[in-house]
């Protein structure tokens, strides 16, 4: 398959650690655009990743197979709108990375039978550590499938999911997962202080033993159950902790948090739609 062009409408973060993951993996720079409104942002895209830049939406979507558009879900709208014609007269693949907007209310702002992708990344994907979730619809064929993979993989993993109605449950799941795994952190390390350690000591420990363990679930065949039956001795300390963890009911109040970001994810997509 040969390389597409590639124009992303947008160069803020998300789209810089895109650019620079595609670039990492073996994008020529030739191949990839990019658009924003700041001359500044252009500017420094240009002379960081050594891409094309453009003030023009338009004109990018002329000259790319592939556009993802990474505005803020707030202006995607307006933005989508200015550039259905174009995206009709030139069909290529359209990958959003713009939160909650679903993919028929995309449609009707872009004019209609698009292929298109929605795909759900996560704030790790900026150090190309992401976790992705793509739903297509059904005018995207195998190709265009294959070439949202390969973006969206740049910065991490990618999964597919059939129904769209499940990307509220990635929102609520990956999308803000690492603001749980925060949490946790945050409350780990104060409670490490409280029992007499130094604040570096409990931040960095807390830290080491967070990313020793997420490698330990992704490098290991078991899963996390049984890593933890593994590190759980009868009578021992991990046993206590685990134990007051089951009491407060911790795996309850996980549902439930994140019944409520999936809640909100649909609610916030509903009113996205109507704006």
């Amino acid at each position: 398959m040969s390389q597409p062009t590639i124009a992303f409408i947008g160069s803020g973060n998300m789209a810089a650690a895109l650019i620079g993951g595609l670039i990492t993996d073996g994008t020529p720079a030739e191949r990839i655009l990019a658009t924003d409104p700041d001359p500044v942002r252009r500017e420094t895209l240009a002379t960081n990743a050594g891409i094309h830049t453009l003030e023009d939406n338009t004109e990018a979507v002329a000259r790319a197979e592939v556009v993802v558009l990474a505005v803020k879900p707030q202006v995607l709208g307006e933005v989508a709108r200015e550039l259905a014609e174009s995206i009709q007269q030139y069909r290529p693949l359209v990958i959003s990375i713009a939160a909650g907007i679903r993919s028929d209310t995309l449609q009707r702002w872009l004019g209609g039978d698009v292929p298109l992708v929605r795909s759900m990344p996560n704030t790790p994907a900026m150090l190309q550590a992401g976790a992705t979730a793509l739903f297509a619809t059904p005018e995207v064929n195998e190709t265009q499938r294959e070439q949202a993979e390969s973006v969206m993989r740049a910065v991490g993993l990618v999964l597919w999911v059939d129904d769209e109605s499940l990307m509220d449950a990635v929102t609520a799941l990956s999308g803000s997962g690492p603001a749980y795994f925060f949490l946790l952190m945050e409350a780990m390390e104060r409670a490490g202080e409280r029992l007499g350690l130094p604040a570096d000591t409990a931040r960095l420990l807390t830290l080491q033993t967070a990313l020793g363990a997420a490698r330990m679930a992704i490098e290991s065949s078991e899963d996390p159950a049984e890593l933890r039956h593994r590190v759980t001795s009868p009578g021992g300390t991990t046993e206590q902790a685990i134990r007051r963890f089951e009491e407060e009911d911790l795996e309850g109040a996980v549902l439930r948090a994140l019944t409520a970001a999936r809640d909100r994810s649909i609610e916030l997509s509903r009113l996205l739609d109507e704006e």
